[in-house]
């Protein structure tokens, strides 16, 4: 079996099936990613670099557009020099967000295309318009509607799709929804799970073991869309009602979505500038290697993850596989994977009060919380656990 598999940060939401595919005998596998990609080991990786910029006079609508020409560009030059080589694989696997698999099909005709779709813009009940503390305005719709333009194209080309869950699959259209099979890519069950043992050293010197009263969040950057400004409105309350807890921050500066705040350069220095915390129980540490992220994990008493109805974050499973007590926003994408009082609890996004109280519970009857622990962590290992995975991948490669 021959497989290209194209990501712009090759290898993406793809490395754990990339790693196995290689790893089959008698299977060769090439990634394609952009030049800052950084790869996977025992993968061949070729590198490709836009031949020019968006130009900066383009219509706002239409810059993603041609952004997305370009990268098609650039990956088509790669295929066909592959073509020319004799390469001729039998299945490309990509995530054509960024326009990398635009003309793929004009390159390789006959081979089987599979997308995967993560997420397609400005329906109803989505993300945009969610927050009103962030109304949108005609001119976003009216962009993300063109940006869509896109998306389309990558649902008429490939011959099958993958969404990792169903409210992902849910928002694409209706015409296109038979193409999409749900499957989350997998999380290592094995390596994320629950240590009572674990600890954690704080940068202010501070050593935070499990069992301690420890407030954890998660994203890969501190914005609204995951709800942070809703979870640090809500911390001064917890920290005045228990002053013995320890809040754990794990999260960038830039923007991941949406934009950065007006008159800061991130959300986390507005906040912090909005809110009175106590700082010495609360520990921003930034973007963090993975084994210590485990630990954060491992340690938390009441892990946070609120988000808008947008792309589920491996985050929240991760953290369900390692044991926490996830307390989560009643959003479409977290209710998905949480069942209230089961494996988790729920609270409504913009109910400071319910969120504050729901923390302050767990931090309170924290040994009374072992059979929500384990459920999470058993529910993460029947349905998103790395065989499934796997299994619904494989079966993507035949017709």
């Amino acid at each position: 079996m021959k497989i290209l598999i194209i990501h712009q940060n090759f290898p993406g939401q793809f490395r754990r099936i990339a790693k196995n595919w290689a790893e089959r005998p008698g299977w060769k596998i090439i990634g394609i990613g952009a030049r800052t990609a950084p790869g996977l080991d025992g993968v061949r990786l070729i590198r490709y670099d836009l031949h020019r910029t968006v130009a900066t006079h383009q219509h706002p609508y239409l810059r993603q557009m041609e952004g997305a020409v370009l990268h098609g560009q650039a990956v088509a030059r790669v295929l066909l020099n592959l073509r020319r080589s004799g390469f001729i694989p039998d299945v490309i696997l990509a995530h054509p967000g960024w326009g990398e698999t635009l003309y793929s099909k004009e390159v390789y005709p006959n081979v089987r295309l599979i997308h995967f779709s993560e997420w397609f813009y400005g329906t109803s009940g989505s993300d945009i318009g969610f927050d009103p503390e962030f109304p949108d305005a005609f001119d976003s719709r009216a962009k993300v509607k063109t940006w869509n333009a896109l998306h389309l194209l990558n649902l008429e080309a490939c011959d099958a799709a993958i969404s990792p869950t169903n409210w992902q699959k849910s928002r694409h259209p209706i015409t296109y929804q038979q193409k999409i099979q749900v499957a989350h890519e997998g999380i290592d069950t094995d390596l994320l799970k629950p240590d009572k043992d674990a600890c954690f050293t704080t940068p202010n010197g501070k050593v935070l073991k499990r069992g301690a009263p420890i407030i954890t969040y998660v994203a890969r950057n501190l914005e609204p869309y995951r709800g942070f400004h809703q979870f640090m409105r809500a911390l001064p309350e917890i920290q005045s009602q228990h002053p013995n807890c320890e809040t754990i921050i794990v999260g960038g500066d830039d923007v991941s979505y949406g934009a950065k705040p007006k008159g800061f350069t991130s959300w986390r220095e507005k906040l912090v500038n909005e809110v009175s915390l106590d700082m010495q129980r609360t520990h921003f540490l930034g973007k963090i290697p993975y084994d210590a992220y485990r630990k954060v994990l491992q340690v938390s008493s009441a892990h946070v993850y609120f988000s808008y109805p947008f792309v589920l974050s491996w985050s929240c499973l991760e953290a369900m596989s390692s044991g926490c007590v996830v307390v989560g926003s009643k959003t479409p994408p977290v209710q998905e994977v949480i069942d209230h009082g089961k494996n988790g609890y729920l609270v409504d996004f913009f109910d400071l009060e319910n969120l504050t109280d729901t923390v302050l519970e767990v931090l309170r009857d924290e040994p009374r919380q072992s059979h929500i622990r384990q459920k999470a962590q058993e529910d993460v290992r029947s349905r998103y656990g790395l065989a499934q995975g796997q299994y619904a991948y494989d079966r993507l490669l035949m017709p």
